[in-house]
């Protein structure tokens, strides 16, 4: 008995230490990333995490509209190629629009029309707009109104060049490497941290901003931080405000927050929607920023954003991925694990896929095969259309 209570004792003074040697080397957050991964018993962000964190309500529209049926609604079944890409990779949600209409339109693993799902980097694409229509109201003053003016605590030896128009652009120079594998770099602890101001507030603009293209969340992080200060409102209740509402979206969403008790938004990640709202958000796009005749964002934004702003971006605007394939051109919402909503604009086509698992990105470029194969499914189904509709 003595043994014992003399190795509990050292057991207990061995975890201090380590306890404290975490807390001086800045990696506490790994004490609470453990507990996580203890209760969800996985290591990896998922679809319905916004389960096991506090989160904020996005209520649906005042005015909800449901999507139009295409007159060829699920006439034309799902090849067998998208078959398999739905199995292998977990599909939960795939829907083709077409003409302003859903076309195309399946779930799986008990998910439907109103299912919440994580969009992960998706969101990314509202926040940039959410910053143009900051500006258009005049609570920002351009793109290229300084950050420090909302953030007074930035910090770094370009902080004070740094504008709200490099954050968008993802040309801030923070100092962020966009890993989701490794669990000791700064995009798990920002996924995992009770307190997401104190963590931005770590680290610096360690380089020039607005001369290259680097995919950082941290950048969107301090966007919507920005806004915030801007405009006296949560990202999102001007997620909601700007378009959710307008756009007239079907279902109450929700936006992960940092803890109950900060209540500031994981804004680079973490909003929670469905299928058919994020196709919302692309048809306003698609349409040139028009909604049921309303101009809710400025056409010339639009085309902006659709726009490569670097050299070394071609396939980035503000927000959105851009890209040419088949022969057709697209940009696209983007997120971790395989959430697209992709428009083909010349088509008149919008394809949304959200799901579990995704492949590695392609030797050379920042996409996956099968990002480039539900395109093609897509398009072989609406070809097949083509051909036996009258």
């Amino acid at each position: 008995m003595k043994k014992l209570v003399s190795f509990l004792k050292k057991l207990v003074v061995v975890l201090g230490i380590l306890m404290a040697g975490l807390y001086i080397s800045g990696y506490s957050y790994l004490i609470e990333l453990g507990a996580k991964v203890v209760e969800l018993g996985r290591t990896s962000a998922g679809l319905e995490d916004y389960v096991y964190f506090d989160s904020r309500e996005i209520p649906k529209s005042d005015d909800p509209q449901a999507w139009p049926l295409h007159a060829d609604y699920n006439s034309v079944p799902a090849t067998t190629k998208l078959q398999k890409l739905h199995q292998d990779h977990k599909t939960v949600a795939f829907l083709v629009i077409k003409n302003d209409s859903i076309w195309h339109e399946q779930y799986f693993e008990g998910f439907g029309k109103d299912s919440k799902t994580n969009s992960f980097s998706m969101v990314k694409t509202i926040v940039a707009a959410s910053l143009a229509k900051a500006i258009e109201e005049g609570d920002v003053k351009s793109f290229d109104q300084k950050v420090k003016t909302f953030l007074p605590w930035l910090k770094g030896a370009y902080a004070d060049s740094l504008t709200v128009g490099n954050l968008a652009t993802m040309s801030s120079g923070l100092k962020w490497i966009e890993d989701y594998e490794n669990l000791l770099t700064i995009t798990p602890r920002t996924y995992i941290t009770q307190d997401i101001i104190g963590v931005m507030k770590t680290l610096p603009i360690e380089s020039a901003p607005g001369k290259h293209f680097v995919y950082q969340s941290g950048s969107t992080q301090l966007l919507s931080l920005a806004l915030t200060a801007a405009t006296g409102e949560t990202i999102s209740d001007l997620a909601r405000r700007y378009f959710w509402n307008p756009l007239g979206a079907h279902a109450d969403a929700n936006w992960r927050i940092d803890s109950a008790k900060n209540g500031i938004e994981k804004s680079y990640c973490c909003f929670n929607s469905n299928a058919r709202d994020y196709a919302r958000f692309a048809a306003l796009f698609k349409n040139g920023g028009i909604w049921n005749g309303k101009q809710l964002i400025s056409a010339s934004y639009v085309q902006e954003s659709i726009t490569p702003q670097f050299e070394d971006g071609q396939d980035y605007g503000y927000g959105w991925w851009l890209g040419s394939h088949m022969g057709k051109r697209f940009y696209s919402m983007r997120g971790h694990n395989g959430q697209y909503t992709i428009v083909f604009p010349n088509d008149d086509v919008i394809v949304v896929r959200l799901g579990h698992e995704q492949l590695p990105d392609l030797p050379d470029v920042r996409y996956s095969a099968d990002y480039l194969d539900y395109m093609e499914e897509a398009f072989a189904m609406l070809y097949d259309e083509t051909v036996t509709s009258p």
